[in-house]
């Protein structure tokens, strides 16, 4: 499940991206209201968890402007107030549901996926490119009949690959996907696990479904 935080607590960001990941989101954070609004218009997300008191545009003007731009993603507002006005306030803009400060992470969860239940949105459950398989609830990969053992790391990067086939991705691109948006470390890494994709899911089966795009990036084939 692909989560979109907007909060300026850097601290409580790192707390629930560690708990959310344990419990099968992908989350990308940003802690400014404007990046907020941008990544949430540009990308694909089942929630975005947002909070009221943001720098650069406040919580209620980025839902405000979502909806108005036609985006329908649930929205969970988090909010350091506990009025009847502030609930009011954060409905109207169209966030769907809201907590206020402190909560428990228990709870968070659980509203959460109620969100994403009642949206009728899902974690994709499979992807298909080509004869490969690939399974993101579970972690499984299978090309053809067989299936491939991979690390999570190694998933993440397939994956990431999958979402967008027969498109060109960076190096930058999975590398903040998989890593962390704030990566700032050998972008070399991200060739490691692609030459292990390759060892894996390609060179067993006398595929090459994998492409090293010069000065661009990597794409994965549906042809291969």
């Amino acid at each position: 499940m692909r989560m979109l935080m907007v909060e300026d607590d850097a601290r409580l960001a790192g707390l629930l991206r560690q708990g959310l990941a344990d419990e099968g989101f992908e989350v990308d954070w940003v802690a400014d209201g404007r990046q907020g609004l941008r990544r949430a218009l540009s990308g694909t997300y089942d929630v975005i968890v947002l909070d009221v008191m943001l720098p650069g545009l406040n919580g209620y003007a980025v839902c405000a402007r979502l909806r108005a731009a036609g985006n329908s993603t649930p929205v969970l507002m988090l909010t350091a107030k506990d009025g009847e006005y502030d609930v009011a306030e954060g409905l109207e803009t169209g966030a769907d549901d809201y907590l206020s400060k402190p909560f428990s992470f228990v709870v968070l969860i659980a509203r959460l996926k109620a969100l994403i239940r009642r949206s009728g949105r899902r974690a994709t459950a499979a992807l298909q490119v080509g004869d490969l398989r690939i399974e993101p609830v579970s972690l499984r990969c299978w090309r053809g009949p067989d299936e491939v053992v991979l690390t999570a790391k190694e998933f993440a990067v397939l994956a990431c690959l999958a979402e967008r086939a027969d498109e060109v991705i960076t190096k930058t691109d999975i590398a903040e996907r998989v890593w962390d948006e704030c990566y700032e470390g050998d972008l070399n890494i991200v060739e490691v696990y692609v030459s292990a994709l390759r060892r894996k899911i390609d060179a067993p089966f006398g595929r090459r479904s994998i492409r090293t795009i010069r000065g661009a990036g990597y794409r994965l084939s549906t042809e291969s």
